[in-house]
């Protein structure tokens, strides 16, 4: 299951997931990022794991192509916060960190939430230059 659940920044995609993962919970999701992508120039993620266990075959596939299109486009994400109790998870998000260096990717434990919700909500300096820059342009 993937619930999208409220952060208080706007370019933030947050999500709760646990047990299985099916194609309509993953496009829940993709649809999620590619709406915050139309006002954003970078989004970030808070992504809070409980319990999960697997994916279905056409989630996997369906998360793989769209993966595979958003190679060309690392520039436009900012932060990925993973929280979970389950070790197996963190670890994947610390090599996610290694692998996707345009990303900052930090994985918390469930005790702190509220620390990685913050960490996740932090404008990047290219966004806070762009806000700044707009809010000083004549009307």
């Amino acid at each position: 299951m993937l619930e999208l659940i409220a952060a208080p920044a706007l370019h933030v995609v947050a999500m709760r997931v646990s047990g299985c993962i099916d194609a309509d919970d993953l496009q829940r999701g993709i649809d999620a990022i590619e709406h915050t992508k139309k006002s954003h120039d970078k989004i970030s993620f808070f992504v809070e794991v409980d319990n999960l266990r697997w994916m279905t075959g056409t989630a996997l596939m369906r998360d793989i192509g769209y993966g595979l299109t958003q190679f060309g486009r690392m520039h436009r994400f900012h932060r990925i916060a993973v929280v979970s109790d389950q070790q197996w998870v963190r670890s994947v998000a610390s090599v996610q960190n290694q692998l996707f260096s345009s990303i900052e990717v930090r994985p918390f434990k469930k005790e702190e939430k509220e620390t990685a919700m913050q960490w996740v909500c932090e404008s990047s300096e290219a966004d806070t230059s762009a806000e700044k820059a707009a809010s000083t342009q004549p009307d």
